[in-house]
């Protein structure tokens, strides 16, 4: 039964019932009138097909399927244009979306979350060989065959790497819950940009919500290019560590920080279940006890050193024998010795550290950190610490300045960019991060104004003393590259020359909203005071109100 806005056909196939619809058009369920063959058919409304620049993105939509075969991708059919319509019919795929699945099971295992991945990480792989760039991946465009396979689908807004920009600035196009920081930002999408939106997929998938939330679609992009999400295993202790740093890498805002490709990232998926059971059976040899997976993932670090090393040995050893003829070797004579001879040597090595006289361990100590980067987790424990137990040579004396240095390194270790996956313990420490995020970002003025502000804030508080010293000595090495010096963005001036051009062609709405957009961006920024205050005289002629009580 039809209904006045579903369509009895269209081209070759009847047309048996809605599926869905979306921004680029809606999908139908269809039967070939010849074959009898059922397929969904995706239609462009012929209201939206009088609008040039959606047919090319429509048509490029099929351009891009036609190019894809494989077996977690929807496989198209054909294409055509009935009576003004454009549709294509491809692959119908019984079954739901991942956006139907979490909506009734709220979220998925960590092992199922893997399996989910690594399929879709193989239909990336073939669709950006192909050369092209998904560019709304999200749970809606994820199938769930009745058989159990994973299938990509909807590729309305992807991008073909040698395509023609459809216009000459481009725009902000996909999904935000989902959107890479740099497709927020409207530039130039890569296979990156697709892992970035997988790992926003794999955060729902393991946490039951997406990594950014909001009120409004911009105050999400905010988030995606400058916030800071909570890392999954903080919401589900029980997730694996190397799964939790594993998504925290694909969210990375720099592109060049995530994993290189689909493929390399199914790899890293596929070795997680292993070291799972590598440390599981590392646990059982060594405690004698099952332990679930947190216990796991930290228990092999409570083992003592040398315990450790032979029980990773006796573990790769039986997984190499069964794999390649390295592992016959290690079950040889020669093989046998060798290892032999490699526990000799490290125990060795821990006897001759450990009798180390208290004054050889404090030289020792001095010179490790007088390196350029000290390795002061490995100081502090091995060197200094076991300096305390006795103090009848001074050694509380000698050994806290050296301390005192290394809980400073540590501070900085927790407000420094690498320790972004590591929540902030108090307001302070956020702040500082924040501070050189902006940094990072190149926006040094605003850090600075953070920085200033933390350090009168937490100043005169003994407990924050240590932040606000790293507060300082950053603010200090910012003042030393004299902040004051940086050039009034670019943006804004040319936005300003735009403005100009629209009051003189009579489009007065565009220049207000262009003017709006100066104060919404660069109000507390000293670099545009020139421009803010022009903005803020040009609304106020128009009278506009500016929100504020500025020049």
């Amino acid at each position: 039964m039809t209904t006045p806005e579903q369509p009895q056909s269209i081209g070759p196939y009847e047309i048996l019932e809605t599926l869905g619809s979306g921004g680029m058009g809606t999908v139908y369920l269809g039967r070939h009138t010849e074959t009898e063959q059922e397929v969904a058919v995706k239609v462009l409304s012929p209201s939206m097909a009088q609008e040039e620049g959606l047919v090319e993105r429509f048509r490029r939509e099929v351009g891009a399927l036609e190019k894809l075969t494989n077996v977690h991708i929807v496989q198209i059919y054909e294409s055509d244009e009935s009576q003004g319509t454009y549709y294509y019919a491809m692959e119908y795929v019984p079954g739901e979306t991942l956006t139907e699945r979490l909506r009734r099971e709220r979220q998925l295992g960590w092992e199922e979350v893997i399996e989910v991945s690594v399929q879709v990480c193989v239909a990336l792989k073939a669709a950006h060989d192909a050369g092209i760039i998904h560019r709304d991946l999200k749970p809606g465009n994820l199938m769930f065959h009745e058989e159990g396979t994973v299938k990509l689908t909807d590729f309305g807004v992807a991008q073909v790497f040698t395509a023609r920009k459809l216009t000459a600035t481009g725009g902000i196009v996909g999904t935000v819950e989902y959107m890479s920081p740099e497709q927020a930002l409207g530039s130039r999408v890569t296979r990156a940009s697709d892992l970035y939106s997988l790992g926003a997929v794999m955060y729902c998938m393991l946490t039951g919500r997406p990594p950014f939330r909001g009120k409004s679609a911009i105050e999400i992009i905010q988030q995606h290019r400058y916030g800071q999400f909570d890392p999954p295993r903080s919401i589900v202790p029980d997730l694996p560590r190397w799964l939790d740093e594993l998504v925290c890498r694909l969210l990375e805002k720099d592109p060049g920080d995530r994993y290189p490709d689909a493929y390399v990232l199914s790899l890293r998926l596929k070795e997680i279940p292993a070291k799972v059971r590598l440390s599981q059976d590392v646990g059982t040899v060594s405690d004698g006890v099952d332990s679930d997976v947190e216990t796991v993932a930290a228990g092999p670090r409570e083992l003592g050193e040398a315990t450790l090393m032979r029980d990773l040995m006796r573990a790769e050893i039986e997984r190499s024998q069964q794999r390649s003829p390295l592992g016959r070797w290690f079950n040889s004579t020669a093989g046998l010795t060798g290892m032999l001879v490699l526990v000799v040597a490290f125990t060795w090595w821990m006897w001759q550290r450990d009798s180390l006289t208290p004054e050889q361990r404090f030289e020792t100590g001095v010179q490790l950190m007088k390196a350029a980067d000290p390795d002061w987790r490995t100081i502090r424990d091995i060197y200094f610490l076991p300096l305390l137990d006795s103090d009848s040579d001074g050694w509380q004396e000698r050994v806290r300045p050296y301390l005192d240095r290394i809980s400073d390194l540590e501070l900085e270790s927790r407000l420094s960019l690498r320790g972004r996956f590591t929540k902030p313990r108090d307001d302070i420490e956020r702040f500082v991060r924040l501070a050189r995020e902006y940094e990072r970002l190149g926006d040094r003025s605003r850090a600075a104004r953070i920085l200033e502000s933390v350090i009168q804030l937490g100043g005169t508080d003994p407990r924050y003393a240590a932040e606000t010293r790293v507060a300082r000595q950053l603010l200090d090495s910012f003042n030393a590259t004299d902040v004051g010096d940086e050039q009034p963005p670019a943006l804004a001036r040319e936005a300003l020359e735009r403005a100009e051009i629209a009051v003189r062609e009579g489009r007065r709405d565009a220049a207000r909203k262009i003017w709006k957009s100066i104060l919404v961006l660069y109000a507390d920024d000293p670099r545009a005071v020139d421009q803010v205050a022009r903005a803020r005289r040009e609304l106020k002629d128009q009278g506009e109100p500016t929100g504020d009580t500025g020049p």
